[in-house]
């Protein structure tokens, strides 16, 4: 009697044996993979009324005569990221003088974080701008002429000194230093009532003076440069959508300084670009 031969098993029960044996098989458990550890940040604000917020309104009344906005952009920064600590030293009218006597305590080597804006004052900026809209031009141009000789020969070495001691005492933290908008759009000047063409011509290029030294002094000491002249271009004085301030006989402070718009459109975004 002849046996018949076992039936060769089909490609698909060989395929349903296959996985069965893997389902009993005893298998490695991955683990998830580790979420990357966000760095701890602690950040001090300094600084001169550009970072206090001048202009901006929504004054906290503790920070008395200097100022500090909820709307300038170290406070919008500190909101939008909850770094570990903040504190903002930022004052009205700070020179590279008061922010070494008196803003300086608040860093240490746990400071991981620094923003600035400084010089202006050291120029004379509030005297500048005083003197550009009650007197001749002439006067306007002798008084920018002034300020930008300061600007190349007392100002570098003022910002040195500055960014030197800033980095004594927070030797971990990335200094970010910022600039300052040239205040017109010498496009729209013609049919802009205020200050003549020329003076607002000689006012935007100390302004550009002044961030050139600043940007110099960042390099010379391995700092952040963070330019916002660009993020205020159409936003300038004259511009129907301006974010800065003409005069304002009214609250005569705020006059040349970022609304909150300038804060919030110019200053955070630039800043929060560089802040690591």
């Amino acid at each position: 009697m002849r046996h018949r031969a076992p039936r060769p098993r089909s490609a698909a029960s060989a395929l349903v044996a296959g996985v069965a044996a893997l389902a009993a098989a005893t298998l490695p458990v991955l683990a998830p993979a580790q979420a990357s550890a966000q760095p701890v940040v602690h950040y001090v604000a300094l600084g001169d009324s550009y970072s206090s917020g001048v202009g901006a309104g929504s004054y906290i009344g503790s920070s008395g005569s200097c100022d500090q906005s909820t709307n300038a952009y170290p406070a919008l920064w500190d909101t939008a990221n909850q770094p570990a600590s903040y504190v903002s030293e930022a004052c009205s009218g700070a020179t590279t003088a008061t922010v070494l006597s008196s803003q300086l305590s608040a860093l240490s080597t746990a400071t991981t974080l620094v923003s600035i804006t400084v010089g202006g004052n050291d120029v004379g900026f509030s005297s500048v701008m005083e003197t550009c809209v009650l007197e001749s031009t002439s006067s306007c141009v002798s008084a920018v002429n002034h300020a930008e000789a300061l600007t190349a020969s007392a100002l570098p070495g003022e910002l040195d000194s500055v960014l030197s001691a800033i980095s004594a005492a927070a030797p971990n933290a990335r200094v970010v230093v910022l600039d300052y908008p040239r205040l017109y759009d010498l496009n729209k000047s013609s049919s802009c009532i205020g200050l003549s063409t020329t003076d607002r011509t000689d006012l935007n290029h100390g302004a550009d003076q002044l961030d050139d030294q600043i940007q110099k002094a960042a390099a010379r000491h391995s700092d952040v440069f963070a330019d916002v002249r660009g993020y205020f271009t159409g936003h300038e004085i004259c511009d129907s959508s301006s974010w800065l301030h003409s005069v304002n006989f009214l609250d005569v402070s705020e006059s040349y300084h970022p609304t909150a718009s300038g804060q919030s459109g110019a200053y955070e975004p630039v800043f929060s670009a560089n802040a690591g």
